[in-house]
This record gives C-alpha cells, sequence and structure tokens, in this order.
C-alpha cells in the first residue's frame, strides 16, 4: 500500500477539523495565537501587543443628510466690515471627531465587516454565503494550517477568486481578521496583488492588530513601503513590532519632512544597534527617496545570508539588487511576488514569471505580455529575446508544420515538471492555433494539454475524432470537455493506457478518480473499477467527511478550502487518486464543475 505525500497532511489535517468544527460557546479568541508567523527580521517580529481597552460610547450619528453646524471660527469674514477683529480665545473649540469623520468618510462610504471582499460572482467570485454556516474558528484552522504549495494549478486559481470573494464573515470571527488571514494564505501561495485586494477590502478604521500585521507584510511582498503610511498611527497604538517604528521613519521621508524623518531614522539605529545594519539601511534608503531626501545609502549584502520579507521589499522598492544566492534562501512564493513586481526589469521577472505561471499565479496572457515586453527591451539579453521571438514565430509563422516545428523547440523535454507546465501554459494559444490533423497527431497529446491550461476546452475537443481511444489526449479531452453527455463504460477506462512511462499506472488512477468523480462514468462500473485499479474511493476519514458534508450543504468556499488542504504537496506525484476523486465530485456538487474538469485533466498532464 503506497502511502502519498498528501495522505500524511490530510491525517493531520482530521486531528483540526476534529478540534474546531463543533462550535464552542463563549470561547474568546486570542489575538496572540492567531497572529500570522512573522517574516520580519528579528527584532522586527515581536509578538503583537493586546488591543487597547475599549473607548467610552461615542455618542450617535446624525441621520445622513443632517447639515452639522461649524466650530465657532477665529478667522475674519472675507467681507470688509467696520466692527473691530475678533480677539481668539485661548484655548480653540475642538472639533468633534465625529463630525470631522464624516467629511473624512462619510456613512455612505463606510463599509462593513459583515461581508468583505474585492470580486463578486460576476469575476468568477464565490457567491456571498459560499462559507455558509461553517464557524469561522474552523476556516481560519483550515487556512492557517493549509501548506503550500498546491499540487494542482487550477485548484490554486479557484481558491485564489474563493479568497478574493466579497462573502459574509462567519460567525465566532471577526470580519477584518478573517480578511486578514485570507490575505495571508494569499500570499503564502505568491498571490501578493491579490492579498492587497483583499487588505484594502477593509476600511483603516477597521483594522485589527492582525490585520496591521498582514498589512504590512502585504506592502513588503507587492514591495510598496508607501502602503503602510496611512496604517503608521493605528499600528503603532496597537502593536509594538518595531517594524512599524521602522515605517514612521520612511513614511516621514516620504511626505517630505526630511528633519524628522532623520531624527526617526537615528533613533531606530541606536535601538537597533545590535542587529543586522542592513534592516536599517534599507529603510534610510526609502525615506532618503522622499522630497528633500539628502541621505545617500549604500547596501552592501556582504555577510547577509538570509533574505526575508522585510529586506525583499525594501531593497526592491529602491532599485537594489538582491543576490541570487539570497533568493534561493526564501520560500517559494517570493519568486512569485518577484513576477508581479513592476520594479523590476522584464526580463528580471522572466524565470519568476514561468514559476508564477505553474503555480495558478499568472496566466497564459501575462505570460505571453511579458515575453513581449522582454522582445521590446533593450535591458534583455539575447538569449530572452531569442526565445521571445520563438513565441512570436509559434502564432504567426506562415505554415502549421513552421509553427508546429517551433512549438517542439518551446516545450523542449525537461523532467521538471513545473517547467514542462511553465511551456505548456506560454504556448496554450499558440497550440490551439494548429488544425487538427494527421500529420500534427504525434504532437496530440502536448497540443491538447497545452491548450487546457488556458481552460480552451472547446478548442482541445476539436481533436476527439483523430486521437487514439487508448492514448493521454484522448484521456484528456474525456475529462475536460463539457458538451459530453453520455457516460463512459468500463471498457472505455481499462482502454486508457495511462502513457508509456514510469507514471502510466498513477495515470490510469487517477483518470478513473477523475471520470467517477465527475460523474461520467457509469455508476454500476464505479464499484468494480475501484477495486481493480486499487483506489480506495470509499474509504472515509475527517476530512472526506468534511468535504462531502460542505457540498451537501452547497458550501463552495468551504468546499475548495477542504480541496486545498488535501493537495497541500508540492507535485501531482504526491496526491492519492482517492483525493482527486472527493476533489472533483464535491466541486462538481457546488456548481464548480469546469474547474473540476481541469483539474481532473491537470492530473494526468502534470506527470
Amino acid at each position: 500500500m503506497k502511502i502519498f505525500r498528501a495522505e500524511i497532511a490530510l491525517a493531520a489535517l482530521a486531528v483540526a477539523i476534529a478540534s474546531v468544527a463543533v462550535p464552542v460557546v463563549g470561547h474568546a479568541l486570542v489575538q496572540d495565537q492567531d497572529a500570522p508567523e512573522s517574516l520580519l527580521p528579528e527584532g522586527f517580529g515581536d509578538p503583537v501587543a493586546p488591543p487597547p481597552p475599549a473607548a467610552a460610547p461615542r455618542p450617535a450619528r446624525p441621520a445622513p443628510g443632517t447639515v452639522q453646524p461649524l466650530p465657532p471660527s477665529s478667522t475674519a469674514s472675507p467681507t470688509p466690515s467696520p466692527t473691530p477683529t475678533p480677539t481668539p480665545s485661548g484655548t480653540p473649540t475642538p472639533i468633534d471627531p465625529e463630525v470631522l469623520a464624516q467629511y473624512e468618510l462619510p456613512d455612505y462610504a463606510r463599509r462593513s465587516l459583515d461581508r468583505v471582499g474585492a470580486i463578486g460572482t460576476d469575476s468568477d467570485g464565490i457567491a456571498a454565503d459560499g462559507f455558509g454556516r461553517s464557524d469561522g474558528r474552523f476556516l481560519t484552522t483550515l487556512m492557517r494550517r493549509t501548506g503550500m504549495p498546491i499540487a494542482s494549478r487550477w485548484l490554486s486559481i479557484v481558491l485564489r477568486r474563493a479568497l478574493l470573494s466579497r462573502v459574509d464573515t462567519p460567525s465566532n470571527v471577526n470580519g477584518a481578521d478573517f480578511a486578514a488571514e485570507r490575505a495571508w494564505l494569499l500570499l503564502r501561495m505568491g498571490e501578493s496583488v491579490a492579498a492587497r485586494d483583499v487588505v484594502q477590502s477593509v476600511d483603516t478604521e477597521n483594522y485589527t492588530p492582525k490585520m496591521y500585521q498582514v498589512a504590512m507584510q502585504v506592502a513588503l511582498a507587492t514591495a510598496d513601503p508607501a502602503a503602510m503610511c496611512p496604517l503608521v498611527d493605528g499600528a503603532m497604538r496597537v502593536s509594538n513590532e518595531r517594524g512599524w517604528v521602522m515605517a514612521q521613519a520612511m513614511c516621514a521621508g516620504l511626505e517630505g519632512r526630511p528633519r524628522e524623518a532623520g531624527r526617526l531614522i537615528d533613533q531606530a539605529r541606536r535601538a537597533n544597534r545590535n542587529r543586522e545594519g542592513i534592516d536599517v539601511d534599507l529603510a534610510e534608503k526609502v525615506l532618503g527617496a522622499g522630497a528633500g531626501g539628502r541621505r545617500a545609502v549604500t547596501i552592501e549584502w556582504d555577510g547577509i545570508d538570509q533574505l526575508d520579507a522585510w529586506r525583499y521589499g525594501l531593497a526592491t522598492a529602491t532599485g537594489v539588487e538582491i543576490p541570487a544566492s539570497l533568493i534561493g534562501t526564501v520560500r517559494p512564493q517570493v519568486r512569485a511576488w518577484q513576477a508581479q513586481a513592476p520594479q523590476l526589469l522584464p526580463h528580471e521577472r522572466l524565470a519568476p514569471a514561468e514559476y508564477a505561471a505553474a503555480r495558478g499565479v499568472l496566466s497564459n496572457l501575462a505570460l505571453v505580455d511579458l515575453y513581449g515586453a522582454v522582445e521590446q527591451s533593450d535591458d534583455s539579453g539575447a538569449a530572452e529575446v531569442s526565445l521571445a521571438r520563438d513565441l512570436r514565430a509559434a502564432y504567426t509563422d506562415n505554415t502549421a508544420a513552421g509553427r508546429l516545428e517551433v512549438l517542439r523547440g518551446l516545450w523542449g523535454d525537461s523532467g521538471d515538471p513545473l517547467e514542462r507546465a511553465a511551456r505548456l501554459i506560454l504556448t496554450a494559444r499558440a497550440a490551439a492555433r494548429i488544425v487538427p490533423n494527421e500529420a500534427s497527431l504525434a504532437d496530440a497529446d502536448r497540443l491538447v494539454a497545452a491548450m487546457l491550461t488556458a481552460g480552451l476546452d472547446t478548442a482541445a475537443a476539436r481533436w476527439a475524432p483523430l486521437v487514439p481511444a487508448s492514448g493521454t489526449a484522448w484521456a484528456l479531452i474525456a475529462l475536460s470537455d463539457a458538451s459530453r453527455s453520455q457516460p463512459y463504460d468500463a471498457s472505455d477506462v481499462r482502454g486508457y493506457s495511462g502513457g508509456d512511462d514510469q507514471w502510466s499506472e498513477r495515470r490510469r488512477q487517477l483518470f478513473f478518480a477523475g471520470v467517477a468523480g465527475l460523474a461520467r462514468i457509469d455508476e454500476g462500473s464505479i464499484e468494480g473499477l475501484a477495486d481493480s485499479l486499487d483506489v480506495p474511493i470509499g474509504d472515509q476519514n475527517a476530512w472526506t467527511r468534511a468535504i462531502a458534508q460542505a457540498a451537501q450543504r452547497g458550501e463552495a468556499g468551504t468546499v475548495i478550502l477542504l480541496a486545498a488542504t488535501g493537495m497541500q504537496t508540492p507535485g501531482w506525484a504526491g496526491v492519492a487518486p482517492a483525493t482527486l476523486f472527493h476533489i472533483t465530485a464535491a466541486l462538481r456538487a457546488v456548481g464548480r464543475e469546469g474547474a473540476a474538469r481541469m483539474i481532473a485533466a491537470e492530473a494526468l498532464s502534470g506527470l
């Protein structure tokens, strides 16, 4: 009996599901326990201080449209008057903060914490009730304990859309904290821009200590230290992280207050004299970029053996080149952050972009656009420009044979599944331009697989009349074709060869799991095929019960999150076929059949 890596993760997850699935009345959430792991250097990630005591109740706001009297003014009327100039009082009349707040952010513009997110169903997000009646503590525990990366690129895409969605805040969790957990998971997925969108969907007046902490991480991941400036004052009231002290200095410089910035950065340097000086140097380089900034700082990486979010974010923001050796010391999601960083030149983003595409962060269109920018950039090297021109030829060569020859060169023969996936994604729409014919049949497996990386299932299905029933192209179409209505029988499933390499048997198992989960096989054949192919789809555990129950309740968000926990392994080699069955069946049950089809097809081409 083989044990897959994802099964080990699921076993550990079962404990988490069992411990948090039942709501506990009167349980108090503890901010310190729920705070995300800090990526800042030592001294910048101290525990979050408890929030200050609740303020006294404020008077009720006036009804919308009510005109409030302005406070007495000491400024004389602009109309000439024979009366003497009024003498200003010793103590200016204070302005009611509630009145001032109405002018800064009117009631109608304030966003409720009852529903938080950045996209709706019109952008393929999940419905507002996508998490249904699942307990907020259960969902946040799942998010916190879901390790990255996820084996399926398509599942990563679906998870991003779910985490971005405008959803009702579940019970037993603060809306800002729930948004912070979603943004934190997106950051670990490499989705820095999506994480920023979630953080910005919460009004700053509603920020919690956890949200402040995640917001700093997002600012660093997007290499945008200025994003911390509107948050500094509030953050310093509830957090004792030294990073906010540094942010205060940087923001003073960016806002054109160089003297104050210099004083603050000098204080920070004295307070951190026993720590790595490069962290303060990078902050000083940021503040020097502001108006009136005159501090010239040279960044030296000598003696630095570890990169972190602070160093990555500030170095990228200020154009400081990070040694390649240090990039190798960070988690892979930083490569996806680089792929989305507009501060980097196109050729600098090329390798990270291929990784990001293989992980679902970048689409075919985004990757092709980047290659176009590389071709036009004067800073690109000859090899990079040559590759970009090959890609152009794959789309524009005068003959199908010429385009196919270029495609073969772009695909190469890499043994790395991520590299293979990136090249299939890159060539998806070029593959769709190849007209199905006998002359191209030898490349049908890769042509169909490439098209499906971009969701081009209709174009892929055009190959169905030509490809042999035992081949991988046929199996990919059998799983992905949206127009298929007739179920397959047992002989169809047994007839699939699975290819001619070491993964052939696993592909046959995954193919069965996919067609069974998609309900594309005669029900009477399922049990016998499961036994003969050794795919125990009937076995149950805490995870299978949780995802089945969420599917029965119609909770798309909960299903997607549980599906991600079932695939927390670097590649398809670690995914048990039975896990694929439960995921595709649950996604289909909650109206995400399109995603289920793409995930099932990806399983075959991902090995």
